[in-house]
């Protein structure tokens, strides 16, 4: 049985293309479903995240041929008649697997060696799992890839000035304000990035966070957490004239935010400057806006110019990375085919950590 990936990432297409091939959490068990009943691959994992969307399957077919089928799969799933260019990746035995083990590591994020990915792939994995999806060649690979994550963490410095897409987006506010004192933040969404987006700016020193969310109950419940407070998600415009920072993070399909409903709230502002971060996928905030007088707006691709700057305190370590890498897939490549003590464990292979 072969392992073979089929994605884009950040690395290939921008997010107007990631965008449009993203998976809704709630989907994924089903979509995973449907590519296995087809019969092209017996076991599958999908991974859908702000900067990527990969696709790792084991076949006992033709690696090539079923990666074709993979890629049908996911450009029908999503509607897309389009041709796909190099926008797609697609990696057979032994990449495959050397690339599952550089996602667990954080050597393929957009920040070189952060964390937020493991526990992502993990949520994915676990899903999977879950769902009976899995089988001993995945489960296997997947166990590896995670040990591995947990070597290169603790024996390289490749995590050095660990930051996150979150405390990226901290360092650019820090960027465009002086201090984030006096400065109230909103933000939308109360999923796991906002929250740590959020716990980021109150770290920094931001005055004050206000929360909005589609649940009130749980924008409450993160808003007691923080110390901030929360509001109903259709009154935010409220409190738009004292807000400085909104970091945006909805699982919504169309934009949260457009310029048609910001442009009349400026004049409440007396010309102070706003800063937008959107940090979704499917993104939440209308491109227009940008064009707004006073308003700055970045996305998740935008992160990247910041980014950049920690990838050079962290390229010395990636050749010992690598080759740790490489070493521990040849180790799963051939070691025997044959089940696992635990395989079928939540426990063992899918906990979140």
């Amino acid at each position: 049985m072969f392992i073979v990936a089929l994605g884009l990432s950040h690395h290939t297409a921008p997010v107007t293309v990631r965008e449009r091939f993203a998976f809704a959490e709630a989907t994924l068990a089903d979509a995973t479903a449907r590519l296995r009943a087809s019969g092209v691959v017996e076991e599958a994992v999908i991974l859908s995240t702000c900067n990527r969307v990969e696709i790792y399957a084991a076949t006992t077919g033709e690696p090539r041929a079923a990666l074709t089928e993979v890629r049908r799969f996911l450009t029908t799933h999503h509607n897309h008649a389009e041709p796909l260019g190099g926008e797609l990746y697609e990696l057979v035995e032994p990449h495959s697997v050397e690339h599952l083990f550089k996602v667990a590591a954080g050597l393929d994020s957009m920040v070189l060696g952060e964390t937020e990915i493991l526990g992502q792939l993990k949520q994915a994995y676990d899903l999977a799992l879950k769902h009976q999806h899995t089988g001993r060649r995945l489960n296997k690979a997947f166990q590896a890839a995670f040990n591995v994550a947990k070597k290169i963490r603790t024996e390289t410095n490749i995590q050095r000035g660990s930051v996150s897409v979150a405390s990226v987006a901290v360092e650019l506010a820090e960027k465009i304000f002086d201090t984030l004192a006096t400065r109230t933040v909103m933000v939308i969404g109360a999923g796991d990035t906002s929250e740590k987006t959020a716990r980021a700016l109150l770290s920094r020193g931001a005055h004050s966070v206000i929360v909005s969310n589609r649940s009130h109950d749980r924008a409450e419940a993160l808003a007691k957490e923080l110390g901030g407070r929360a509001v109903q998600f259709d009154e935010w415009h409220r409190e738009f004239a004292g807000i400085d920072i909104i970091i945006s993070s909805t699982s919504a399909p169309h934009y949260v935010l457009t310029r048609q409903k910001l442009a009349p709230l400026l004049a409440l502002r007396h010309a102070r400057p706003l800063l937008l971060i959107d940090i979704a996928v499917p993104r939440d905030i209308e491109p227009e806006v940008n064009f707004l007088d006073d308003v700055y707006l970045y996305n998740v691709d935008d992160l990247q110019t910041i980014a950049d700057d920690y990838m050079k305190l962290r390229r010395e370590e990636l050749a010992t990375c690598e080759n740790i890498i490489r070493e521990k897939a040849q180790a799963v490549l051939t070691a025997p085919q044959r089940p696992l003590p635990g395989a079928d464990s939540k426990f063992a292979f899918g906990q979140q950590g």
